[in-house]
């Protein structure tokens, strides 16, 4: 049997014994079917992962474990990647957020551009921001990440753009001439990726002035989650673990 490995806040790298939470609780011995004695991995968000075993459960609020083994869990990309992903409709935005923290992502900022067709404030996008959260913790355990990207709260293009402190920062058009290639390898970079329609002539102006490149990926015009993917799996190609 494969051993399950677990998100969550309760670890502690000065004891050898926790108790985990009640929502981890129920999953792992509701949804789970665990048992005393069974084994599971148990990692952070931030980088640190155990080996441990089940000791009890103490009704359904409470799972005692015992740490066996610190885990070294050297998954993440050399190149740090910032995606900045325009806000799709339905569950295209999930399915982007799940596959580009399979991909390596390190952080994700949803982003309001002029086509987007997806409204959202208040109370509605909190829970969708948590939700969003939620996917990218799933994506780390079920691909063996322990550090969980960020998804942070909505930003507009242009501010998003003007934000970056990356030290690469790349953008697609189907009519562009360059190519990732010719880009020397960095170790961080910055990814935006318009919405369906494409980006503006105004929010391409903007973040070539804010010092974003156009990369070419072919001569066809990409839907916006085949998009990121693509870029994001050709990036980790030439200067990433691929």
């Amino acid at each position: 049997m494969r051993i399950p490995r677990i998100y969550t806040k309760a670890l502690d790298q000065a004891l050898d014994n926790l108790w985990l939470d009640a929502d981890t609780s129920h999953y792992l011995g509701r949804v789970l079917r665990m048992k005393p004695e069974q084994q599971l991995y148990l990692f952070d968000g931030q980088g640190y992962e155990v080996l441990a075993r089940i000791i009890q459960f103490e009704g359904k609020q409470k799972t005692q474990v015992e740490v066996l083994e610190i885990i070294d869990n050297n998954t993440e990309s050399p190149v740090r990647i910032h995606l900045g992903q325009s806000i799709s409709k339905g569950d295209r935005m999930e399915f982007t957020i799940q596959k580009s923290v399979e991909l390596g992502v390190a952080e994700i900022t949803p982003l309001w551009a002029d086509r987007c067709e997806v409204k959202l404030k208040g109370e509605r996008l909190q829970k969708k921001v948590e939700h969003w959260q939620s996917i990218a913790v799933s994506a780390c355990e079920q691909s063996g990440r322990s550090v969980v990207p960020r998804i942070n709260m909505p930003s507009t293009v242009n501010e998003w753009v003007t934000s970056c402190s990356e030290k690469t920062k790349i953008t697609l058009h189907h009519r562009a001439t360059t190519s990732l290639k010719s880009i020397e390898a960095p170790d961080s970079a910055a990814l935006l990726i318009g919405p369906e329609g494409g980006l503006t002539e105004q929010e391409i102006e903007t973040s070539e002035a804010a010092g974003f490149e156009s990369i070419a990926m072919g001569p066809r015009v990409l839907r916006t989650e085949t998009a990121s993917l693509a870029a994001l799996s050709l990036m980790q190609y030439e200067w990433g673990d691929f």
